[in-house]
């Protein structure tokens, strides 16, 4: 059973990947876009280039669908991470402690959750195993028709 498992994981990681990335890009687009019922929900956006609303909703969409399509997982999830702690810190936590407290659970919810894909990197189904699989085979294949030395 733990080997099925065990092979089953990457898919279960890119799946993650996916879903992660999609809701954060959605975020994105619901304060750049006034999408979904907009920033305020009342389909307002984020002033361009006010800080950190503005900034924060860029990453979210730019770092959400590099996430959901896997490429430059590992790098995206870590700016997605970072941007989060700082909104649960800067924005939330003043209120109160506990993020129940203080409606800092999606903020905390996608910090980590970035944060576990910057070390998982992003499975299967992602971008980045494509290219990496072609890097990998036009290296091995230049390497077999370079002559050898005697």
């Amino acid at each position: 059973m733990t080997g099925r498992l065990n092979s089953a994981q990457p898919y279960a990681i890119g799946l993650f990947r996916i879903v992660i990335g999609l809701l954060f890009a959605c975020h994105g687009v619901m304060s750049l876009f006034g999408e979904f019922g907009g920033a305020d929900g009342k389909g307002g956006t984020a002033e361009m280039g006010a800080w950190p609303n503005w900034y924060a909703a860029v990453i979210e969409l730019v770092g959400g669908s590099l996430v959901l399509l896997g490429l430059g997982t590992r790098f995206a999830a870590f700016i997605a991470s970072g941007a989060m702690a700082y909104a649960y810190f800067k924005v939330h936590q003043p209120q109160a402690l506990w993020p129940i407290e203080n409606q800092g659970e999606g903020a905390a919810m996608y910090c980590w959750s970035m944060f576990l894909l910057v070390f998982t990197g992003s499975g299967a189904l992602g971008l980045d195993r494509l290219f990496s699989r072609r890097t990998s085979s036009s290296t091995t294949s230049s390497r077999s028709s370079e002559p050898v030395a005697a």
